[in-house]
This record gives C-alpha cells, structure tokens and sequence, in this order.
C-alpha cells in the first residue's frame, strides 16, 4: 500500500503542476496511459491470492478514479484560462472597418439634410414626410395648379399605367403635396384651432422628365411650411435670411427677393444670395453677382382653403429648393450627376464622416 500512497503523491503533484493542456496530457500518460504507473499496477493483480487481488484491486481503481477526477478538474482550469488567453489575444474592435480601404462616409446629400434638420430645428420646424408615388389632386389639383398648368404635361412629370376608373397616379414632382397632407390632418387642424402654429420641412426624392448636368430624373427637395394666424412676408424673409447665412456659412451674406409667380404662393419671390466669381471660381458673400437659390411666397388661399382651413382666419408662407443643388453650390460639386453614380472614389472625396454631426454650435460642415 505505501507503493499506492507514493504513487498518488506524485501524480497528484503532476496533475496541480501542469501548465498547460500539452503538460497535463503528459501527466496523464505517465500514470493512466498503456505503460503508465497505475496501468502497470492493474497488470499485477493476476499474479495475486483472491483474497488480496480483491483488496489490492479496490485500492488500485479508487487511485485511479482519484487520479481521473483530479485531471478532469485541471482540465476545467486550463481550458477556461486557455479561452481567456485566445480571447484576449483576438479581440477585435467592431467599430472599425473590416478593410480599411472599406470605411465608409456620408453621402453629401445625407449630410446636407442633417443641416437642414440642425437649422430648421432650431427655428422650431419639425421633419415631415409624405408618399413618392402620389395622386393628381395632392400633387396638382391641392395646390392651386389648374389642369392646363405646363407641370401637368407627359413631357415634365412621370405618370404611372391608368387605373380602373382612368385616374393616373404620378411619381410626385415636389415634396409639397406633403404640405396639402399635413393641412389636411385632423390634429393639425384641431392643433391650429387652438391658437398653435404649424412648421415643418419636408425633404425628399422627387422626380421629373429632365438630365443634365444640372438635372436628373430624380432629385431631392426640401419646403418648408408655416401657417397660423399672424406669419406674414417679414417673418418669411427673416426665416430665410437666417437659414442663408446659417447654411453657407457667411455671416453677412446678402440676399435679394425678387418677385416672382408659383400657383400656390401669392405673393411669390425668387430668392438670391450674393456672390462673386474671381478667376472662374464661384465664392458665395458679397460680390458684384447674385445666384438664385430658391423660391418662396406667402401660402395661396385657394391652397389653404383646399386643405380645409379657413384663408379669412389663417395664412402663411412657404419656400422650397433643391437638396443636391445647394449641396453643390456649398461643396464645390460640379455636376450633379455624380451624386447618383456610386463612385467610391468621389464619395471618399466629398463624403462626409458619420461622427461629425452637424449642429449649429459645432459647426455644419467642413
């Protein structure tokens, strides 16, 4: 027996001191293997009396078991500590790129309307939206176009295969039907009942027959809407004047209403902001030139009165313009066609980084 007890001690000794799962399978073949220490012992059990074969025998298999649980416990051990180590060594950081030629940014229509949200925000205007397939009353009819108006015609607006009952639905040609949906919404009229005021923009894709340099079939606006009882032409020209200067940046840039005709604004003006345009390059400020950017008007009451309000009781102004446009004129984008290619070269270029928001403490853009 003192055999068993020294045999146990070392190889107890083996199994604690094992390193790593290689030292500890070595343990493990030294005692437990084909000529390991215990196997040899089990060997010698035939060439014992029954009567000590018995005894001997329940000693060498309560050892062994002993042996098998004492490695089935290191083995635990370095298991864990063996997935702690590879897990600390292979940690990977998911918040960079798999490749780094693969990081992506912003595209600048995409950022440019993060800054109109950052302006408008401010100004209390809140983001709506609306259907880019729409009705001919929404997109026409609701906003004071009669059914001879130029836009009406195949050669400017994209008109889906008629209906059952003949109608033709459109792929919308302004973000303004959402103004008509807005007005016409219960809550919002319950809301302006109550003494409250109505502000939103609404940025979004719209489509007309056109391609150029300066003109894609589809592109992307933004209008902006208030009505309440008071907004008057004053409070349209500070909105505008405020959102110029925040926009592009210039503190002091000049701007310019020009009278001007929309079916669904009246009094309408075409909005200018001053420039230059030294050597060929176009620098937005003061300048000896003028660039128009947008057109604006105080809302028709016929619009008004279309969506359900009452044009002796409420009134308001309105102005749109385009996305890409204003993105080019403040970028330095030359053609407006390479915003629909994705090119991951240009992107790379006037793309944008995800962590720099836009706000109007911060900065806008670049």
């Amino acid at each position: 027996m003192s055999d068993l007890a020294t045999i146990r001690a070392e190889a107890l000794s083996q199994v604690t001191a094992a390193a790593d799962l290689g030292q500890l399978d070595a343990a493990r073949v030294a005692v437990l293997g084909k000529k390991g220490t215990v196997t040899e012992l089990m060997k010698t059990l035939g060439t014992l009396a029954p009567e000590r074969r018995r005894e001997f025998g329940a000693a060498v298999n309560a050892l062994k078991g002993e042996i098998e649980a004492a490695l089935d416990a290191r083995r635990g051990a370095l298991s864990g500590a063996a997935l702690d180590a590879r897990l600390a060594a292979e940690r990977i950081d998911v918040t960079l790129p798999a490749r780094p030629e693969a990081q992506g940014t912003l595209h600048p229509i995409g950022q440019v309307m993060d800054e109109l949200a950052a302006i408008f925000g401010d100004m209390g205007f809140t983001w709506a939206e609306g259907p880019d397939i729409e009705d001919d009353w929404h997109n026409f009819t609701a906003l004071n176009m009669p059914p001879d108006h130029p836009a009406r015609q195949m050669q400017d607006t994209f008109y889906l295969p008629a209906r059952a009952d003949g109608t033709q639905m459109v792929l919308r040609t302004h973000t303004s039907p959402v103004q008509a949906r807005t007005m016409l919404d219960p809550e919002v009229q319950r809301m302006l009942a109550g003494g409250g005021a109505l502000r939103i923009i609404v940025p979004g894709r719209t489509f007309r027959i056109d391609n150029d340099a300066t003109h894609t079939p589809m592109f992307h606006q933004v209008e902006g809407l208030v009505i309440d009882r008071t907004t008057h032409m004053g409070h349209l020209k500070g909105c505008l004047v405020d959102f110029c200067r925040a926009f592009f940046e210039v503190e002091d840039l000049p701007l310019r209403f020009r009278p001007s005709y929309f079916p669904f604004t009246e009094p309408s003006a075409e909005v200018d902001i001053g420039c230059s345009w030294k050597g060929g390059e176009l620098k937005i400020g003061a300048g000896e030139s003028w660039l128009e950017i947008l057109g604006s008007g105080m809302v028709h009451p016929n619009v008004i009165a279309n969506c359900g309000l009452d044009p002796t009781v409420y009134q308001g102004f309105a102005f749109g313009m385009g996305i890409d446009r204003i993105a080019m004129l403040k970028y330095g984008i030359p053609d407006l066609r390479a915003f629909f290619d994705a090119d991951l070269r240009w992107l790379r270029h006037f793309g944008f980084s995800a962590l720099d928001v836009p706000s109007l403490t911060g900065g806008l853009g670049r």
